[in-house]
């Protein structure tokens, strides 16, 4: 599987959020029952996205992502890291 990211929505993610997407596509190198994926219904007009949370070396982060090419590429569309409170807004 083929993991992707806008390299500018790469730069924005890690001033924003203080984590880069290539740091946030660990997540999906993690066994599939760490994560849980949560179907975006509130963003999906145009494309559907998910809503993944799981573990990574850094912790727990949430990253939103569509998956193109009939599943074989995942497009990361942003991530954060969770706080003791939650997460930050993706």
């Amino acid at each position: 599987m083929e993991i992707q990211w806008d390299l500018k929505k790469n730069q924005a993610n890690l001033k924003k959020h203080g984590i880069s997407l290539e740091d946030a596509s660990e997540l999906f190198k993690v066994p599939e029952d760490l994560i849980l994926d949560v179907y975006d219904f509130a963003h999906s007009i145009e494309e559907d996205r998910i809503i993944s949370i799981g573990p990574i070396v850094r912790g727990m982060i949430v990253v939103v992502s569509v998956e193109r090419d009939d599943g074989n590429t995942i497009r990361l569309i942003s991530a954060t890291i969770c706080n003791k409170e939650g997460t930050n807004d993706v």
